[in-house]
């Protein structure tokens, strides 16, 4: 195991933030504005021509099949529940078909649990549930494609549930304002994914979360790549990106600016803080940028494990105060230590 601990070249981070910078403002800017009203009838089969009222009626005309759902440009607060078929939900002008507030089954605006479910160039907010994980996105079985949409001011962006066969694919996607971790109520996080069998983010950007992690993902087997983690306007945040069950696969090429105000500031990436269901054997995290908003110095790790395995962690560019890596102690050793205080103590 190699650490790099350089400096950061500053053309490399300008390069980096402006890049996500332009990624944000992109599906920012037409929340902003007013959108004239939707047509009466939006959405539109492309495959077959027909229009409906509902998203529903446009998700249960597919049925079994295959089909692309155009959504036209408008506020919305419909949502649609996908229990069968390959859906792709694709916005007709990207950035500029908003869903919010609605929600069916009391989950989300798209619950998922069809063959396949993609979704392009839509925007979601404002979610919330009493149980605290309103979300843009609930996943609940099958493969799911997200690109060029934006996730903001809500419990979860995305939620997914447990599919070992399954695969979640985020691409070119902006998550803001989102995660919770209060209300003596499991925490929400901007994406939370469970034990799927793959999880892909790249060029992305996470900013702005308000509790929980950014990405937290029990998946087996993880991609993340090319992605900003913006904490610096952050409150009450956690992880930057959090394996808790472990896994394999690379993390590369991710720009991390830790912030001032979080719960938990010890690591930007932890394995296995939970359990260790997936081994994290050549698990490579490699070419990664990581610094301190300004005003910032509290010290922290890019790299917490708990599992033991034999990752490569190299190249990655790190300003002072923040350590490559750092071994914690497993639930079980933490476990025997107490039986073993337990057992000093009744000898004397």
């Amino acid at each position: 195991m190699t650490h790099n601990r350089r400096f950061p070249p500053l053309a490399l981070m300008v390069s980096m933030l402006a890049g996500a910078t332009l990624l944000a403002s992109l599906w920012a800017s037409p929340g902003q504005a007013q959108l004239a009203s939707h047509p009466a009838m939006p959405y539109t089969v492309a495959e077959t021509g027909q229009r409906f009222a509902k998203l529903q009626e446009a998700v249960a005309a597919i049925g079994l099949g295959r089909g692309t759902i155009r959504i036209a440009p408008g506020h919305y607060a419909d949502c649609a529940v996908q229990t069968q078929g390959d859906v792709a939900f694709e916005a007709e002008v990207p950035g500029q078909t908003i869903f919010e507030v609605g929600l069916c089954e009391g989950k989300a605006a798209l619950v998922l649990r069809g063959v396949a479910s993609h979704v392009t160039g839509l925007v979601f907010n404002h979610y919330s549930m009493s149980d605290g994980n309103g979300a843009g996105i609930r996943l609940e079985k099958g493969n799911l494609t997200v690109s060029q949409s934006w996730f903001h001011d809500s419990q979860e962006g995305i939620l997914a549930d447990n599919d070992a066969n399954g695969s979640v694919t985020v691409d070119r996607s902006t998550f803001t304002h989102l995660g919770r971790c209060d209300q003596g109520l499991s925490c929400a996080h901007s994406i939370y994914v469970g034990f799927y069998g793959q999880v892909t983010v790249t060029h992305s950007r996470f900013e702005k979360g308000t509790g929980g992690h950014y990405l937290k993902a029990r998946a087996a087997h993880v991609r993340v790549e090319d992605n900003s983690f913006d904490d610096s306007q952050g409150h009450a945040t956690n992880y930057m990106i959090d394996l808790p069950a472990g896994a394999d696969g690379v993390i590369q090429r991710n720009w991390f600016l830790q912030g001032g105000a979080k719960e938990n500031p010890s690591a930007l990436i932890t394995i296995a803080a939970e359990s260790h269901n997936h081994s994290a054997d050549g698990l490579v995290i490699t070419n990664n940028v990581a610094r301190f908003a300004p005003g910032v110095a509290t010290g922290t790790a890019l790299v917490a494990d708990w599992s033991g395995d034999h990752m490569q962690i190299s190249n990655n560019r790190l300003v002072e105060g923040i350590a490559p890596f750092e071994k914690r102690m497993s639930h079980d050793q933490v476990d025997s230590l107490k039986k073993m205080a337990g057992a000093v103590t009744l000898g004397h």
